[in-house]
């Protein structure tokens, strides 16, 4: 098979990685900026009240996550949306789009504890399901989980019994390959699907996405496979590929050129691309915290500062992690 098929079957097959219940944060495989802190939520909901007071989005906008795994971010937010403007939550609807029919389970018991009969939780197995006027959809870690194709030097992989060979020519990729000016690393597949049923799922609508990659694509490998916290690089000549297979995350670098072209493709436009640390901040994540300083004790103040800085420190997720914006317009 195809790297891409075997990948798709490591993370969504029928027991593949994704399609289990997973911990995320310190008892899991890694960290994401959700399990990091409540205020990556919070920053988000801010700015999603921006958006309805600059009329872009309806106060009967549906705000939709996903890929939302527990569904803790859109919790946050619409903790966050409670405390700054609480009236909204009378007019917003709040969706997740979710396969696996456990991690909806899961979503619906963690939204019945937080918000009892407040919150009513619409789910979708895919974006075609969705029809709504105005939207904002919202995903964390997302572009990095779509199958990818693996190339080197005009060939692309093949996988027979957790041996990977470059020993395929395929059209397609080659010519991807020679646009992103690369002779080897991964070529995602699938993103103007995705990109394509979003457009068709609102009339009117952002996007926003948090990933880590760079614009343009990077000269070599940087597939890897995440367990227990450790980062394995998927060619480590002492890699057991059939013990990790569908029991560890596999990701690599998001080339987010590739995003833009095919979401542009179809029909939506680009308005921000920039780290994680200029986003988060310039959405209003310390503003929020000086809100939290005036309202609760130096030391809980502390505890969520030193998670934030999780979130914007360069050296940690600030640079290494960037959001992608596009929107689709009447």
């Amino acid at each position: 098979m195809n790297f891409s098929e075997y990948m798709n079957e490591w993370l969504y097959g029928k027991n593949g990685y994704y399609s289990k219940y997973k911990q995320i944060g310190k008892g899991g495989d890694f960290y994401t900026a959700v399990s990091s802190s409540k205020f990556f939520g919070g920053a988000i909901a801010k700015h999603i009240i921006s958006l309805v007071d600059e009329k872009f989005l309806a106060e009967d906008t549906t705000i939709c996550e996903i890929g939302a795994h527990h569904g803790y971010l859109l919790a946050d937010i619409i903790e966050f949306i409670y405390t700054l403007r609480p009236q909204l939550l009378k007019t917003f609807s709040f969706a997740i789009v979710e396969r696996f029919d456990n991690l909806q389970e899961q979503q619906q018991t963690y939204f019945k504890e937080s918000f009892g009969d407040v919150i009513n939780l619409q789910q979708y197995k895919s974006l075609d399901e969705l029809s709504v006027n105005s939207a904002f959809f919202i995903a964390n870690e997302i572009f990095d989980a779509f199958a990818c194709e693996l190339y080197y030097k005009g060939k692309i992989a093949t996988v027979k019994d957790h041996k990977i060979e470059f020993d395929l020519e395929n059209d397609e990729m080659d010519t991807l390959a020679k646009k992103q000016n690369r002779d080897r690393g991964e070529l995602a597949i699938d993103y103007k699907e995705f990109a394509t049923s979003m457009y068709k799922s609102a009339k009117k609508f952002e996007f926003m996405s948090f990933d880590y990659g760079e614009m343009n694509a990077r000269s070599d490998f940087s597939i890897r496979v995440y367990k227990d916290h450790e980062v394995i690089p998927l060619f480590d000549e002492n890699i057991n590929l059939k013990e990790l297979f569908a029991n560890s995350d596999i990701t690599y670098d998001v080339v987010f050129e590739q995003v833009k072209e095919d979401f542009e493709k179809s029909g939506m436009k680009m308005v921000e691309f920039k780290a994680q640390l200029t986003a988060l901040v310039n959405m209003g994540i310390m503003e929020l915290l000086e809100m939290l300083k005036d309202k609760t004790s130096q030391e809980l103040y502390a505890q969520e500062l030193s998670k934030v800085k999780q979130l914007i420190m360069p050296s940690f997720m600030g640079e290494r992690f960037k959001m992608i914006r596009f929107r689709k317009e009447l």
